[in-house]
């Protein structure tokens, strides 16, 4: 009886941790993911990529006052902006730190950093994006709750 117990002790810890993460995170708003390609590495190069772990391709567009949501990507991402401007609020430690691209330029969201990236301006951006090591088949973004490092976004 105790045993049992305990196994549904244990499994009710598990579902509230699994919804809890879920229900606490922070989806986008007014963004537009349009799938561009993915393909499975099938190569043995000097890029740093697992063989067998798909390439995504995506164009990203975002309305004025939309956002990403604080989210991370289990293989980074790699962006140019293509149009437009925007800013990255970045979770690190418990501090908050912000950077803006415009078009034109390039940046790297390393592998797990947490972020969410908003539109303060008065047009779209939008962003073409490389998904490198993304698990077969798998999602290319994971959706985080708001670590609370940037009060206000």
């Amino acid at each position: 009886m105790r045993r049992h117990s305990l196994f549904a002790l244990l499994l009710v810890l598990v579902a509230g941790a699994v919804y809890g993460g879920n229900a606490l995170a922070t989806p986008p708003s007014a963004l537009t993911n349009v799938p561009l390609a993915r393909g499975t590495n099938v190569s043995h190069g000097t890029i740093p990529l697992q063989f067998g772990a798909d390439i995504a391709m995506a164009q990203i567009t975002v309305a004025p006052g939309g956002s990403s949501g604080w989210h991370s990507h289990l293989g980074g991402a790699i962006i140019v902006v293509k149009q437009g401007s925007l800013t990255v609020y970045s979770a690190v430690g418990n501090k908050c730190e912000t950077t803006t691209y415009s078009a034109g330029q390039a940046f790297i969201e390393r592998p797990g950093e947490i972020d969410d990236v908003l539109n303060t301006s008065t047009s779209p951006y939008v962003l073409l994006v490389t998904f490198p090591r993304v698990p077969q088949g798998g999602s290319t973004r994971t959706d985080e709750p708001d670590p609370g490092t940037c009060p206000g976004i």
